[in-house]
């Protein structure tokens, strides 16, 4: 009979309350030549991984991976990216306000300037099945609900998971439809939140089998996030024009909350008993409304919008998995395309009213003047910014694999991928004069529309040998190739005093709705787009020796890449940059399985890796201009002395550092320059957006009650220590750094396994701590990033959070 599953579950914070238990518990590695046909099951405390058709304890291969699969998941109420990272110590992430504004870097690989629409792809891929979903703005906020497992691979992946893969690959496995039996699953949530409302989701599944070949499996969802963060009234005046900044129609408590539905869908096919075909069809729209950070000013959890802030993101993928034998080989192809829109409008104004307190720049903005004629009175210089980002992403793979179980044994394949991004980014200010305003743009002092496209193509191969019983070399490498483009308009009209924009156009509008075109190039009447491509090799070699059957070590040399890319400014491109990593590691099991200790100790050479600076007119550049090196150590120990106990603890440490002087610029063969007389940053920098160290600890007691329930209570704990924030010293200065924080959570519950009913409460951040997971200013000037006369914003963990989850199954 099937299962019927309802309940009632705390928010997003409280859904991670026991993730640490498995972050800790199963670290461990998942083999190079992984299949997405692979499941994760957990026998006897042990997590079996059937990969390749080959079953495999974790303990037994030589990654550092950290797994979570349904039942854990299940256990966790593990539903979207916060959830899971929270308790990944290798895993960063940086959260410039919103669910889907975040980025995520593994072992320290972040540089604190990536994000920008026109600038380079993140340093960690991200996979929904086998397709990738990593944009240049980041990865989808896949909301997890009825998933197999997460898999969180940890170290370059470049050889089979090739660009943006540079860092780590976090990868997302959904259930599949099932032939064997009907099945149900409807999960319900109610949560409160310290100094905010109230808010709930609603989560169901149905898997349907057709006949003895085919199944049907549906999921839906719908959540709702409350918000914590008040919109307080604040009135400014303009020194220059004497307008006023109000915002009273817009004061509101708790504006902060999000709204998120969506759906998947997925048939399975079992064509006979060698082939497996998949479609398979997935969207979501989420809307964030207000601000998710907050101005330490004005009190806690407290900010000033001056508009009505907003974002949407709306996406589907669809995607086709064919699994196959050909003669001796196993066939896997993966096919997916992905189609994205983000439109979102954001309070811009912090950027007018301290440019105008420093340096007059109201002056320049006044209305229903003729053109260059500045006589008009001035008019309130606000600004906010219309945003609308278009993505689409076609990737296919196909791959071929021997048998599993041969002493040599070899998987290899090729790959295409073509990403497009249409950027409208539009700087508006009210009832600006016409001539000042971007032609065919009402009101808009500065436009980016562009049109960025990246294709990536790459032929790929590995082979593992055993050369003993016990002791297996593991060679591979990825030839890659990438070509990707830029054109378009950025830029001021002709009738401003600044130079970029119009007055650089070279041709008419290439991109749809731009004025003209002036990035790129002209030749023979033909617009050419800035160009960046180029091709090369990576590799990775592993060394695994099974000491014995519960002792392992292992020794890995791999490397992963970015691709490069052409900015926006001038159109001058940069250079693909890459990431060496030297690791050792070992895996131990002992007192008989009571006892999982994993270690594993790297360096990392990060060469000309891509940084963003700000360049002339406040313009992002992008160069590589950088060198680093990364050593950490990773640990994590589980014990499981029986009597329903599990302790687990993890921790990673990082010394990521400059490995030589950041000067701002290259020689012109693009080598980084490093002997200059005022470094930015110098030798020696940490780098930004990852905490030198960060931990966890999870206990869980699990025990029988006299009503023949089955109780448990749990106990987390996270710590992470300070982040710099910024990687030049100057910016550094003015934005400060972000404290380290920590937070404990508590859950405890009973369920009946006979009558098929669960109830749970519990509470995260249960001590209410303020940590704070990015801070920022809106301009880098000493008036605006000044603690005392500007504004630095911090955007905060979410507040103590209580909820209630009762189930109940059949």
């Amino acid at each position: 009979m099937g299962t019927v599953r309802i309940g009632m579950a705390a928010g997003r914070t409280g859904r991670a309350l026991g993730g640490l238990l498995l972050g800790s518990t199963i670290l461990a590695g998942v083999p190079a030549l992984a299949q997405d046909a692979a499941t994760t099951e957990a026998e006897d405390d042990v997590i079996v991984v059937t990969s390749q058709r080959r079953e495999q304890d974790l303990q037994d291969v030589p990654l550092s991976v950290q797994v979570l699969g349904t039942e854990q998941m299940d256990n966790l109420q593990v539903s979207d990216f916060e959830d899971y990272v929270k308790f990944l110590p290798s895993v960063s992430t940086t959260n410039f306000g919103g669910p889907f504004n975040q980025l995520v870097y593994m072992r320290g690989v972040a540089s604190g300037g990536d994000g920008n629409h026109s600038g380079p792809m993140p340093s960690v891929g991200t996979y929904l099945d086998e397709q990738p979903i990593t944009t240049a703005q980041g990865n989808l906020n896949v909301h997890l609900y009825d998933i197999a497992r997460v898999e969180s691979l940890a170290g370059p992946q470049g050889t089979l998971y090739g660009a943006s893969s540079q860092a780590g690959t976090i990868r997302i496995i959904t259930n599949k439809p099932d032939t064997s039996g009907f099945d149900m699953s409807l999960d319900g949530e109610l949560n409160t939140v310290a100094h905010g409302a109230e808010g709930g989701s609603l989560e169901g599944m149905i898997n349907l089998p057709l006949n003895d070949m085919a199944a049907l499996r549906v999921v839906g969802w719908y959540v709702q996030d409350a918000g914590y963060i008040d919109n307080v009234r604040v009135r400014r005046v303009y020194p220059t024009s004497g307008a006023a900044d109000d915002n009273g129609f817009l004061a509101e408590d708790n504006f902060n909350n999000v709204e998120t539905y969506g759906a998947r869908a997925a048939l399975g096919i079992d064509l006979d008993d060698n082939w497996t075909v998949t479609p398979a069809v997935m969207a979501q729209h989420q809307r964030a409304n207000g601000s998710f950070a907050w101005n330490p000013r004005l009190g806690d959890l407290n900010t000033a919008v001056y508009r009505d802030n907003y974002g949407v993101d709306e996406w589907y993928q669809a995607s086709l998995a064919v699994e196959g034998k050909i003669g001796n080989f196993d066939l896997v192809y993966s096919g997916a395309y992905l189609d994205r829109a983000i439109d979102s409008l954001n309070d811009y104004s912090d950027y007018s009213y301290f440019y105008d307190t420093e340096a007059g720049y109201g002056t320049y903005f006044v209305g229903d003047c003729p053109a260059n004629d500045y006589s008009c009175d001035p008019i309130n210089p606000s600004q906010y910014i219309r945003g609308r980002d278009r993505f689409t992403k076609l990737s296919q793979e196909l791959r071929l694999s021997t048998d599993i179980g041969d002493r040599l044994r070899f998987t290899g394949g090729a790959f295409f991928q073509r990403q497009t991004h249409n950027i409208e980014q539009a700087y508006t200010i009210d009832n600006l004069a016409q001539f000042l305003g971007v032609t065919g743009w009402d009101d808009t002092i500065w436009l980016t529309k562009q049109e960025r496209v990246d294709r990536d193509f790459a032929v790929f191969g590995q082979a593992e040998f055993d050369l003993t019983d016990d002791l297996t070399l593991t060679g591979g490498a990825r030839y890659f190739r990438y070509n990707n483009t830029l054109v378009g308009f950025f830029g001021y009209s002709t009738g401003n005093a600044f130079s970029s924009g119009e007055k650089q156009c070279f041709a008419g509008p290439v991109v749809e709705g731009s004025p003209c075109t002036n990035l790129g190039s002209v030749s023979g009447g033909v617009v050419n787009p800035a160009r960046s491509k180029d091709d090369g090799y990576i590799h990775r070699l592993n060394l695994t020796w099974n000491a014995t059957p519960d002792n392992m070590f292992y020794a890995t040399w791999s490397r992963g890449f970015r691709p490069g890319g052409s900015n926006r400014r001038g159109g001058f491109a940069y250079g693909a940059d890459f990431l060496t990593n030297y690791e050792v590691g070992m895996k131990h099991t002992l007192a008989d399985g009571m006892v999982r200790w994993n270690t594993a100790v790297f360096q990392q050479d990060w060469n000309n890796f891509q940084f963003a600076i700000l360049g002339p007119n406040g313009l992002t550049e992008i160069r590589n201009a950088a060198q680093a090196r990364i050593r950490g150590i990773e640990s994590d120990v589980t014990i499981m002395p029986g009597d329903g106990l599990t302790i687990g603890v993890g921790g990673t440490y990082l010394d990521a550092k400059l490995s030589a002087n950041y000067c701002g610029t290259t020689d012109a063969q693009g080598v980084p320059i490093t002997n200059c007389g005022a470094p930015l940053a110098a030798r020696g920098t940490q780098l930004p957006a990852s905490p030198d160290f960060k931990g966890n600890v999870v206990a869980r007691y699990e025990f029988e009650t006299d009503l023949d329930l089955l109780g448990h209570i749990q106990l987390a704990g996270v710590y992470q220590t300070g982040i710099r924030t910024e990687l030049q010293d100057a910016d550094d200065a003015l934005i400060g750094r972000q404290a380290g924080y920590g937070t404990i959570d508590f859950a405890a519950g009973v369920e009946s396994e006979e009558d098929g009913w669960n109830l749970e409460f519990y509470i995260t951040n249960l001590l209410d701590e303020r940590g704070t997971n990015y801070q920022y200013t809106q301009c880098f000037i000493s008036v605006c990033a000044n603690p005392t006369t500007g504004i630095v914003y911090q955007v905060p963990n979410q507040p103590a959070t209580m909820g209630i989850k009762f189930g109940w199954e059949y």
